[in-house]
Order: structure tokens, then C-alpha cells, then sequence
């Protein structure tokens, strides 16, 4: 079964909006740690911190990730979607259907990927 344009464009909305609700859950645990010491041990503090570092890690790699699906909608208006970036050849039907913004064939992103 061939990916379809309009196939390939549905699973990046739905990724689109599955990476935004994630955003939207995580949002509070990415917000500033306060620091009360009167509420708050040091530890618990430290918890709070690294709960925090990792929410924001975790939203600087969705945005690359919404970045990449924006380009790969783009690709799909101006008719060149599924076309390596690098050799201009054709990106397997496979390779897309595992990670609809592929922006590399396989040999391509093993050199640049």
C-alpha cells in the first residue's frame, strides 16, 4: 500500500497535535521552582528542579520535532514531499511511514541525518 499525500499529511497533524497537548500538560512542570525554604526541604527542592530541567529538555525536543513536521506540511504544499533533501531521490515508503517529516533517504541520513 502506497503513502498517499493525504495519508502522510494526516499523521503529521496528528502528531502536530499530540507533541501540542504534551506541551500543554507539561507546562507546569517546566514553570520556575520556588524557592521557599519555610515549604519546601532541600531535597524535595532538588526533586522539583530536576523535574523541571527535564520538562524543559523535553520541550526544546517536541519543538524541534514540530519544527521538522512544519517543514515536512510545507514540503507536502509545494509538491515535494518524499524527495531526500540531500540526493533528491525518492525517501522509502517505509522510512516515511516510521517518521513522516523524513527529510533524508537512508544513505543520506547516515551521512547527514
Amino acid at each position: 500500500m502506497v503513502l498517499t499525500l493525504d495519508e502522510a499529511q494526516g499523521l503529521l497533524l496528528a502528531r502536530r497535535k499530540e507533541l501540542s497537548e504534551l506541551s500543554e500538560i507539561s507546562e507546569a512542570d517546566r514553570a520556575t521552582v520556588a524557592l521557599d525554604q519555610q515549604s519546601v526541604g532541600r531535597l524535595s527542592r532538588m526533586d522539583a528542579m530536576q523535574r523541571q530541567a527535564m520538562a524543559q529538555a523535553n520541550d526544546r525536543q517536541r519543538a524541534r520535532e514540530l519544527q521538522r513536521i512544519e517543514s515536512a506540511l510545507h514540503r507536502i504544499k509545494e509538491d515535494e514531499y518524499g524527495f531526500c533533501l540531500e540526493c533528491g531521490e525518492d525517501i522509502p515508503e517505509a522510512r516515511l511511514r516510521a517518521d513522516p517529516a523524513a527529510l533524508y533517504c537512508v544513505p543520506c541520513a547516515k551521512l547527514f541525518g
